[in-house]
């Protein structure tokens, strides 16, 4: 791919499955009453989670210091199973991006990488920075991203857009990385989208006021 190729591809920010990484940022127990639409960033992960199950994309999930603020919520899953079998990184440091994380991801060999979780401001502002800074391309889902303080969170989406990071919602990127209608997985995916939509969206009502 020639250069202005790759520049292009990188200002369109296009996704597709098999060059793509669901990152979920420290969605634990502690945090949850205390996160600005707490509920809506929870039922948009498991929406987010359940895409990427269903079209083969890895997640990655960090935890910040375990033991005091807890475990990653189950309803971050529509299958606990499968929050117990998706690779977990105990962390301290804000951003993602530990030595261990680093080398889990360069075994995926992913360009692009989708952000849900907490809290915008730090721990999601810094991982997205730090991917940016290695030349990745960075999806920040919009209801599946929050601070503890509105402001926070405003100002955080903010800075990442102003550094390169693409914001979207869960639904306009499930259906960018599949394409179209004729993939095969278009089915199972609409049926999750219909089914979260179903749901209340805290960030769409506020909207619509």
């Amino acid at each position: 791919m020639s250069t202005a190729a790759v520049t292009a591809a990188r200002s369109i920010g296009k996704l597709h499955p098999s060059k793509t990484c669901l990152l979920l940022c420290d969605m634990q127990e502690r945090f949850r009453p205390l996160i600005h639409h707490g509920e809506t960033v929870i039922r948009t992960t498991q929406y987010m989670t359940s895409v990427a199950k269903a079209l083969d994309i890895p997640i990655v999930i960090t935890q910040q210091y375990t033991k005091v603020f807890g475990e990653t919520l189950p309803d971050c899953f529509a299958n606990p199973d499968d929050l117990k079998s998706t690779p977990m990184f105990e962390k301290k440091k804000f951003s993602m991006l530990t030595d261990e994380v680093q080398a889990h991801l360069q075994n995926l060999d992913r360009q692009s990488y989708i952000i849900v979780g907490i809290e915008a401001h730090v721990c999601v502002q810094q991982t997205c920075l730090d991917l940016l800074e290695q030349g990745k391309h960075v999806h920040l889902i919009l209801d599946a991203v929050s601070s503890q303080q509105a402001y926070d969170r405003l100002m955080a989406l903010e800075r990442m857009k102003q550094s390169g990071a693409f914001v979207t919602t869960a639904q306009s990127a499930a259906f960018m990385l599949m394409g179209s209608a004729d993939h095969e997985r278009f089915k199972a995916v609409s049926k999750l989208t219909v089914d979260h939509m179903k749901l209340e969206n805290e960030f769409n009502n506020k909207l619509l006021k």
